[in-house]
């Protein structure tokens, strides 16, 4: 196939279009912001992802749709915002004029103290005000997962983010009155031509379509694919690590594709966090605890459920639900498909059942048997935005009081997420009782070695893991579904 190619990207920032040639392939948002632009609004806290004060919103074309995200400038790289509308809090009012409605309402409820973490606060709640103008306690909570603030305590922010819609007009907003005409910006922009840009010692590359990828990814199988760079973004700020060259997907609707049919889920390897969340609820009802604990609202607008396999860490948050419930992912290697069951997929630490040039292209999650009990719990030492330490994915089967099949699936615990085969065995066939389970919470120690660490010991582990299985039993004995802690002190502990 014939390539176009273009050396530059293009995006509009705040009111400008901005046209760059010369972008190195580690230049994050927020350095560009505040070296390049001199735009210092947007702060940089702890360059990882973690604390919301750098955040911007990010407007880009969906299915022929604008939508705006609340993203962490500090690890979304430069090279990534090809056709995308960038919007910082330099621009929300102007130097003559009045307060945006969000900054006027933080003023109002008295609801900054040092200042350093407003504008991220400012950003996030102004991007929930352009889909919820009249949020909850519940909602606004959630958007303001990602934002830390050692000051207010966070009350006062909460009453600003309630107070918005009663100082301004959202269908006045800027963003929201002149999103067709910038919307209709971007179109032109997105050209569908394969962007190359810097040499070989320092490139990157942006695909004009998956088969593109395809093909770049098998001349070049070395490359740092980067989806939603809240992991590699972390390579760079914090361990200085080369990644070039580098091929971004960002843009490819292709793998943001969403597919739904009698069977099952199918998600594109593309498809970010939030992007999955309003299917996964009302197909997977069981993991929307766990979808809402997956970072802050920027990682989940970020972060990629193909990208989070594909990485292959040991306490991921998605590989330990998704074996449970079977999920199995499309490998492609240029023209060349192969289906492998996610299980499968974790050899050993840092190794996957992936050649080079090949890639994650889709996810497959079939749909849950009408006689099966479904739950994942994930265990950190803080209950949002926070790492894992141990995660339980349960899927086991009914009929007539025994077990009639067992999928039970840990991360970590192990160098992989893994099932727990031995615990498995002892349940399937079994009747579903004490007895039972006890038997097979002695097993665990056939099928799992942790190590100790800095989120919790190798003991601790252990005996979290056999007390979830513990919790899941209780759980169906309970008409009232999911334990809550205040409830299951005695089996968490």
């Amino acid at each position: 196939m014939t390539i176009q190619i273009r050396n530059t990207i293009r995006f509009i920032l705040n009111h400008r279009l901005v046209q760059l040639a010369d972008v190195s392939p580690v230049q994050t948002l927020l350095d560009f912001l505040r070296i390049d632009r001199n735009l210092k609004g947007t702060k940089e806290g702890c360059a990882e992802g973690d604390c919301g004060a750098c955040t911007v919103l990010i407007g880009r074309l969906l299915d022929g749709k604008l939508k705006y995200e609340s993203v962490n400038a500090c690890i979304r790289f430069v090279g990534s915002l090809d056709g995308c509308h960038i919007v910082t809090v330099d621009s929300l009012a102007q130097p003559a004029g009045p307060l945006h409605p969000v900054q006027q309402a933080m003023v109002d409820t008295h609801a900054s103290q040092c200042g350093f973490c407003t504008p991220g606060f400012v950003m996030s709640l102004y991007g929930l005000w352009m889909e919820n103008s009249k949020p909850s306690i519940a909602e606004i909570e959630k958007a303001l997962q990602g934002n830390l603030c050692r000051c207010t305590g966070y009350a006062a922010i909460i009453r600003a983010a309630e107070a918005i819609s009663t100082i301004g007009d959202i269908g006045k907003d800027p963003l929201v009155a002149e999103r067709d005409r910038i919307a209709g910006e971007l179109a032109v922009l997105q050209d569908g031509r394969r962007v190359e840009i810097g040499s070989e010692t320092e490139r990157f590359i942006l695909p004009g379509s998956v088969d593109d990828f395809a093909a770049v990814l098998e001349a070049n199988p070395k490359a740092t694919i980067v989806a939603g760079s809240t992991d590699v973004g972390l390579w760079v700020t914090k361990f200085m690590r080369d990644i070039s060259p580098v091929i971004h997907l960002t843009h490819l609707e292709e793998l943001r594709r969403i597919t739904v049919d009698a069977d099952g889920v199918t998600l594109g390897a593309g498809v970010s966090y939030a992007e999955a969340y309003p299917v996964i609820v009302a197909h997977f009802p069981e993991l929307t605890e766990l979808w809402d604990r997956i970072g802050g609202q920027q990682v989940r607008n970020m972060g990629t459920v193909g990208g989070n396999i594909a990485n292959g860490s040991p306490i991921g948050d998605t590989p330990p639900a998704l074996i449970a419930l079977g999920a199995a992912i499309t490998l492609r290697k240029g023209d060349r498909r192969r289906t492998v069951v996610l299980e499968d997929f974790f050899i050993a630490y840092g190794k996957q059942d992936r050649e080079p040039g090949e890639f994650v292209e889709s996810v497959r999650i079939p749909f849950v048997s009408d006689k099966a009990r479904v739950a994942v719990y994930k265990v950190t030492k803080r209950l949002d935005e926070d790492i894992t330490a141990v995660c339980g994915g349960f899927n086991i089967a009914f009929e007539a009081g025994r077990v009639s099949d067992a999928i039970i699936a840990f991360g970590g615990m192990a160098a992989t997420p893994k099932r727990a085969a031995h615990v498995e065995a002892v349940l399937k066939g079994a009747e579903w009782n004490e007895e039972t389970v006890e038997r097979a919470v002695a097993a665990f120690d056939q099928d799992f070695t942790p190590l100790t660490d800095w989120r919790a010991s190798a003991e601790y582990r252990q005996l979290v893991a056999k007390n979830l299985l513990r919790r899941f039993y209780l759980e169906t004995q309970s008409s009232g579904g999911q334990l809550r802690l205040d409830r299951t002190i005695a089996v968490a502990v």
